[in-house]
């Protein structure tokens, strides 16, 4: 039995409004009861616009924003605090694969340096195992080993998505979290990383929470897609029954915008 990694509880995440007085408090609900469940080897897709939810539910499910109430399950147990050693544990669950890898690399460390680091603070393996997974990783996402004597600012923006991508599997993590992960990248590259990731979960066997403003890729990377807006998750479901047979207005507006800059073709 497929047991979930993640589960999201009845999750709500409330900010103060700017608009706020000391007399009138106003609030704004960022996420608003919602209820999530990540597994292996499937795929979530989280889509909306700017403002709908889908980036403050990543920082809850990474644990880098602490909901307001409901329940956070990490491999079964329930998440009170986020404590240095719950991190630790936590970073041996799941990875992030960020919006700019410009952002996710030390400028000043090698790609060998910055895959490396992660192990030597878990204290994975020896030293001669550690360089040995460093230069499988560094195949696996296809690049080549003269790669890892380089700066993150010697190589290309896909390059450095690669590497980041690297990163998030030195700790052999059974979840990864991808943010918007080809939106800072040339749309000639945006497929390259996008069939990179689904090959990897696949072959990995990992699960996969995929964040995006654009459903259409959603729909080719996902099992199961949540649209969220205005901090709801509004509609839920197998990718194909919500994209074609979508009952939310709020859905239909999404597949009815302007088309995805990634046609379908270029994922197969």
């Amino acid at each position: 039995m497929n047991e979930p990694v993640i589960e999201l509880k009845d999750v709500h995440v409330r900010y103060k409004a700017r608009s706020s007085t000391i007399f009138r408090k106003q609030y704004v609900d960022a996420m608003d009861g919602v209820s999530l469940t990540v597994k292996r080897g499937q795929t979530l897709g989280i889509v909306g616009e700017s403002g709908s939810g889908k980036s403050t539910s990543a920082k809850v499910l990474v644990g880098l924003e602490k909901p307001t109430s409901g329940e956070i399950v990490f491999a079964g147990e329930a998440v009170q605090k986020f404590t240095r050693s719950v991190r630790r544990r936590l970073g041996r669950i799941l990875s992030v694969v960020f919006q700019d890898p410009a952002t996710a690399l030390n400028a000043r460390m090698t790609v060998r340096d910055a895959l490396l680091d992660p192990m030597q603070v878990h204290s994975m393996g020896t030293r001669a195992q550690r360089e040995a997974k460093v230069r499988d990783l560094i195949g696996m996402v296809g690049l080549p080993a003269s790669a890892l004597d380089a700066l993150p600012g010697q190589l290309s923006g896909g390059q450095r998505q690669r590497v980041a991508i690297a990163r998030a599997l030195v700790l052999d993590p059974q979840v990864i979290v991808a943010d918007e992960p080809t939106s800072a990248l040339d749309v000639s590259v945006r497929a390259q990383i996008l069939n990179l990731l689904t090959d990897l979960k696949n072959e990995l066997g990992l699960g996969m929470v995929f964040i995006s403003h654009d459903i259409q890729t959603v729909r080719y990377l996902s099992d199961e897609i949540a649209v969220m807006n205005k901090g709801r998750v509004v509609e839920f479901g197998d990718a194909a029954q919500v994209f074609d047979n979508p009952t939310d207005p709020y859905t239909q507006t999404l597949l009815g915008a302007a088309p995805s800059l990634l046609e379908p073709a270029n994922l197969s």
